[in-house]
């Protein structure tokens, strides 16, 4: 009997130790992962306040503000036509907190500029397109013009003299005013500024002629005399400006240049954060209160997929070299 018991006991200490050995080994739980987001983000715009795109960027800020409970700073990064709003997002940490609102320009300067120091196709995620909307030429009141006709007569008389802002060499504006060159055959005077609110305080002020932005926040200029809109370049005029013929309409048929506007992350972003985020604009675009902002600036409100807006932003770039190429523009 007390061999018996000797035994149990022994087995009794070994599966003890076993047990314990066991116990010792068992690897530590894993780190609570953190909510996102849980504290500020950042919306990058390649551009100075005031213009089209700075406009979009503050609206999201509101209401990925009001949705996520956190402060959304709006971080103006003018110059280079958007590169170096691009660049400070490629380089950021890739976790969902530095976003960059992309127009039209920055796929636009990926195929006019070889030297960037960035690859936006590899180096960016696409998030959702935001919307889309139309440019509007725009002229000084001081020019002797009345319609799209007699500006480009003028711009033939001038020679290459007429001045015209834009927001940098290589964005959108640039390019649009250039594929209106090629349609219509006159020169300009291209004079860049470092975003859309300069250029068109260039413009109203007489120290440019004309300019090419979009209709964004250019109505309050429009209506009070202080420019005069003579085209827009989409097929279909704008219900804020009625009396505005199309470029299709007056002298070029088929012009259609429209802009857009969206945001992307930085690569590396894990697909769950560019998913959520995702999913937070395209909810931020319903909101009837920014479809009615975007309507009095004349954007169409246009939201979809990651992979949807990825292949937007592609095609823009092989478009546009496209464009450049028959207009015979090289890469700078």
């Amino acid at each position: 009997m007390n061999k018996i018991k000797h035994l149990c006991f022994s087995i009794f200490v070994v599966l003890g130790v076993v047990s314990g050995g066991a116990q010792a080994q068992k690897p530590a739980a894993a780190p609570a992962v953190q909510p996102y987001p849980n504290k500020p983000l950042r919306i990058v715009v390649g551009f100075v306040p005031g213009g089209a795109v700075d406009f979009i960027a503050r609206l999201m800020a509101q209401k990925l503000n009001e949705q996520f409970g956190q402060p959304v700073v709006v971080e103006n990064r003018p110059g280079a036509a958007t590169s170096i709003a691009a660049e400070r997002v490629v380089t950021a940490v890739p976790d969902g907190y530095t976003l960059l609102l992309i127009p039209i320009s920055t796929a636009v300067q990926s195929a006019f500029r070889k030297s960037l120091p960035y690859d936006l196709k590899r180096d960016l995620a696409a998030v959702t397109q935001l919307a889309t909307g139309p440019l509007v030429l725009l002229v000084n009141p001081s020019l002797p013009v009345k319609s799209i006709k007699d500006f480009i007569a003028y711009a033939r008389d001038q020679q290459g003299k007429l001045s015209v802002a834009s927001p940098g060499v290589g964005s959108a504006n640039h390019l649009a005013m250039e594929l209106l060159t090629m349609h219509t055959q006159f020169k300009y005077l291209h004079v860049p500024y470092k975003g859309a609110g300069e250029a068109v305080v260039a413009l109203a002020s007489g120290q440019t002629m004309a300019s090419l932005p979009s209709v964004a926040g250019m109505l309050p200029l429009v209506e009070s005399g202080k420019v005069r809109a003579l085209a827009v370049t989409t097929l279909k005029r704008v219900a804020s400006l009625p009396n505005t013929p199309t470029v299709d309409e007056t002298i070029v048929p088929g012009f259609n240049y429209g802009v857009w506007y969206g945001v992307a992350v930085p690569a590396a972003t894990p697909r769950v954060i560019v998913d959520r985020l995702n999913a937070a604009l395209t909810k931020a675009v319903q909101v009837p209160d920014v479809r009615e902002a975007m309507d009095k600036q004349a954007m169409v409100p246009l939201t979809g997929t990651p992979s949807d807006f990825a292949g937007v932003i592609a095609r823009e770039i092989d478009q546009t070299a496209k464009l450049m190429q028959a207009a015979g523009l090289k890469p700078e």
